[in-house]
């Protein structure tokens, strides 16, 4: 089979355990929790950029709309143009268009300019997420694949825990430039990181066309891609309003900031989880984690708007989400339904689509049948994804050798 080579010193780099690609993994948790601070930094600044460049909020929220709509839409294209280049120099590639996107937002003297900035990092993101996750997998051997995704899903899960709380906090202290501006120097030092600690990889560039199994691998993939957008689905259709929810139960705009900082610490809680677990019971795993969502978010409805029951619902519901990343990851890369770089691709891709439908489907909930029916709407399409691995069991196996 033809492959594309990149050499490490006299060889490509031999597969091992977590500890033998340690310094790789931490360079992709790096470059993952600047990437993650990249895509939603706008969220906590998006008043600030509307008033100063003449638009509304609405209209500076396309930002963040279109950025997950643009991933979703180009992550496989982009991933099957580019499936022969050499791997650890694509995602330099991507991270140097991160550190332009956003040092240009910095300086970008129209809306218009921001929004090219964004386009930019846009890109990146779409071909970033299906690059981290095939080379993650590549970096170690099949049997610590859960392991390896969870620790860099952790830079994911630290991007929304401190990332992005303090990059809005510097935005709201010295001006949202300033924010931009320190970010584009995170994501320079991402690069560095990755220049000095990931090594080269060995890729196929075909996949296993005629293994008789062919079919039968592509349905496991489509259903965990199906399974990935369902539950992200239900996640945003929430989450996106969480804090609609939190001011509706009483808690004050002061509180928003801290609450949302604890929720997301008990998120890497979730995170540890699949790491100690994904390798060893990956399915159970993953439905005590979905089940968790499940139960807190209709504990979440049953609550509102108590305000003590309010919080310990989202604890529980967001513990559980912090364990969905990598499982789905894990899971998709064990169907062996496609290359680990198409599969990543198709990851990425359904994720977003979750993210910007669920806002979108989480919106006309409260436009229409109100706030309180919201936290039920979105445990009905987790419970839907719940379904569809109890009766997938080859494509959710109990044990990584089950697949």
């Amino acid at each position: 089979m033809e492959a594309v080579r990149e050499p490490q010193g006299d060889r490509a780099w031999q597969p091992g355990t977590v500890r033998d690609a340690a310094g790789g993994i931490v360079a992709l948790t790096i470059a993952t929790f600047f990437a993650i601070t990249t895509e939603m930094l706008p969220v906590g600044v998006l008043p600030a950029m509307g008033d100063d460049l003449g638009v509304s909020e609405s209209i500076a929220g396309l930002l963040v709309t279109v950025y997950a709509f643009m991933v979703a839409v180009l992550a496989v294209p982009l991933t099957l143009w580019t499936r022969r280049m050499p791997r650890k120099g694509l995602l330099l590639v991507t991270l140097a268009a991160y550190t332009a996107g956003n040092l240009v937002v910095a300086l970008a003297p129209t809306f218009a300019v921001v929004a090219a900035g964004r386009a930019l990092g846009g890109i990146a993101h779409a071909l970033f997420f299906s690059l981290s996750i095939a080379y993650c997998s590549r970096l170690v051997r099949p049997e610590f694949t859960g392991r390896a995704l969870a620790l860099v899903t952790a830079g994911a899960s630290a991007g929304f825990v401190l990332g992005v709380p303090l990059s809005t906090s510097l935005g709201s202290a010295v001006g949202w430039r300033v924010a931009f501006g320190v970010l584009a120097a995170g994501c320079a030092l991402a690069f560095v990181s990755v220049v000095v600690l990931l090594p080269a990889v060995a890729v196929d560039a075909g996949h296993d066309r005629d293994h008789p199994e062919r079919r039968a691998r592509r349905g496991r993939l489509a259903a965990v891609s199906v399974t990935n957008a369902l539950v992200y689905l239900g996640q945003y259709s929430v989450y996106t309003y969480i804090a609609v929810i939190l001011l509706a139960s009483g808690l004050s705009t002061a509180g928003v900031g801290p609450v949302l900082l604890v929720l997301g610490g008990l998120g890497l809680v979730g995170t540890w989880f699949a790491a100690v677990s994904l390798d060893r019971r990956p399915r159970s795993s993953l439905l005590i984690a979905l089940i968790a969502m499940v139960v807190g978010l209709m504990a979440l409805g049953f609550a509102f708007p108590d305000q003590v029951g309010v919080l310990a619902a989202s604890a529980l519901w967001l513990t559980g989400f912090g364990a969905v990343a990598s499982s789905f990851q894990t899971a998709a890369i064990r169907t062996l339904g496609a290359s680990p770089d198409l599969i990543g691709a198709l990851v990425n891709a359904t994720a977003n689509i979750g993210i910007g439908g669920g806002a979108a489907l989480g919106g006309a909930v409260l436009a229409g049948i109100g706030l309180t029916w919201l936290p039920y709407c979105g445990a009905a399409l987790i419970l839907a994804g719940v379904i569809v691995i109890v009766v997938s069991r080859r494509a959710f196996p109990s044990s990584p050798t089950a697949s």
